[in-house]
């Protein structure tokens, strides 16, 4: 059950699929995109919010196109639509609260590091860029 329409949401949707990323839209294309996939993936929990559009979604695209140790693999699911899919990532990145927007960095299917909402909230996007940057330089 989605509580958003679909035209709202696709190009919230597209803005992350242009720039690479895979949409997971059922709990097994989740397992199978973080747990059995070898390497480095970046899941972004995708959301119809302000910060979603202003921060998250900016910052990610924009520390992808200016980092050199880029995530073997990049994945999405949208927060309040694909209900199934998001509940099994957020199982994935427990012992954080869901929250969305939020950004999650796994390696060999081990969550290495995670952006909560109140991370992303109150911060533009570079900051959240410059912040994954880090990440990538650690993790990737």
């Amino acid at each position: 059950m989605s509580m958003y329409p679909e035209q709202l949401v696709a190009p919230m949707r597209t803005d992350l699929t242009s720039a690479g990323f895979k949409e997971l839209k059922t709990p097994t294309e989740v397992d199978q995109a973080i747990l059995n996939e070898k390497g480095t993936t970046l899941l972004v929990i995708n959301s119809v919010c302000g910060c979603a559009a202003g921060a998250a979604r900016p910052g990610v695209k924009w520390a992808l196109q200016m980092t050199k140790k880029k995530p073997d693999h990049l994945a999405t699911v949208f927060a309040g639509m694909d209900t199934e899919a998001v509940t099994r990532a957020r199982q994935l990145t427990l012992p954080y609260p869901p929250s969305s927007p939020s950004i999650a960095l796994f390696k060999d299917g081990e969550l290495q590091h995670f952006i909560e909402r109140h991370h992303i909230e109150g911060r533009n996007a570079q900051m959240i860029g410059e912040h994954l940057l880090e990440v990538f330089e650690e993790y990737c």
